[in-house]
């Protein structure tokens, strides 16, 4: 598990390492059934306090990607293949959200935008 902690992010601390870890879990790079750092490795790890990975996987717990039991540390849950499409369905949207809004800025016309989109999405093959 790799998290990268910046100072230049608008995101708090705790968020960062949350979007993190979620991420990882989300592509695969983190497996169901994995077990987590404990809070204070990683705390030491990133060297950040433990209430900021406390809260991060608390928040993780909550979300249901993770669970953690007392002397056991925190696993991986399996995620729901419905749940796992909304992220990204929620994601995909606020990108869009973003572009559109970009767009307006500049007056560039809907039908541009959805040719850069048609474009994008062809040259992903």
């Amino acid at each position: 598990m790799k998290v990268i902690i910046s100072n230049q992010s608008e995101l708090p601390i705790y968020a960062q390492i949350k979007e993190q870890i979620k991420e990882q879990i989300l592509n695969g790079q983190i497996s169901e059934g994995s077990t987590l750092p404990s809070i204070r490795s990683l705390a030491k790890e990133l060297s950040v306090s433990v209430i900021t990975t406390s809260r991060a996987y608390n928040d993780l717990e909550a979300e249901g990607f993770i669970a953690s039991a007392q002397g056991r540390g925190s696993i991986v849950l399996s995620q729901n293949n419905e749940l796992l499409r909304e992220q990204y369905l929620k994601r995909i949207e606020e990108g869009l959200t973003t572009a559109i809004q970009t767009s307006r800025i500049i007056r560039l016309k809907r039908e541009e935008l959805l040719q850069m989109a048609e474009t994008l999405w062809d040259s992903q093959d």
